[in-house]
């Protein structure tokens, strides 16, 4: 640090602080926002190819999940301690009211999406580490960029042990609750 500069402290914001915030309006309806460690992160904008995506993977995983498990696009994901993730498309265990007495936790996630275009390095290294840290058993990033999926798999230790690549032409297995298998390029069209 330069001479005559003063280091300045950050406030770091647990999981509970951050959704009292939340529910009391403490931030514009519109942010585009996640507690990622603690920190307020801004979001990327959405890219018009990203939508589609996301529109077209939470489609077919409504189809195929049916009763068996709920499809939860773009909305909040609670990791306790301090983070809040709003993941592109999250498979959760099945529950009648959807999550609305209590939201999604790592125990209820069978899979967790992210979509990358501009946000890749982003999604891989930060993104990554905390789901996986987290017991996530399976966390999928669809990269825009080279038309594939990463797919992370067998968390041990807070580390995926596993990954691998798909592409057009491959499926990918869902998890076994669910059975069955989808096409990348069903979802990257």
């Amino acid at each position: 640090m330069a001479r005559g500069q003063a280091q300045l402290d950050r406030h770091l914001f647990t999981l509970e602080e951050y959704e009292r915030m939340v529910e009391s309006g403490g931030f514009d309806a519109d942010a585009r926002i996640e507690l990622i460690r603690g920190e307020i992160v801004d979001m990327a904008p959405i890219g018009i190819r990203h939508a589609a995506c996301v529109a077209r993977l939470t489609a077919l995983l409504v189809r195929k999940a049916g009763d068996s498990a709920v499809v939860w696009s773009q909305n909040p994901f609670s990791i306790p301690g301090h983070s809040r993730p709003e993941p592109d498309v999250a498979l959760l265990r099945w529950r009648d009211d959807y999550y609305a007495s209590k939201g999604p936790t790592p125990d209820d996630a069978v899979l967790i999406v992210e979509v990358s275009d501009t946000t890749l390095k982003y999604d891989r290294a930060v993104k990554g580490p905390l789901y996986g840290e987290a017991g996530i058993p399976e966390y999928w990033i669809i990269n825009l960029q080279e038309n594939t999926v990463e797919i992370y798999s067998n968390p041990e230790g807070g580390v995926y042990k596993q990954m691998r690549h798909a592409r057009r032409g491959d499926s990918l297995a869902l998890p076994p609750k669910l059975g069955g298998s989808i096409l990348v390029e069903d979802f990257l069209g």
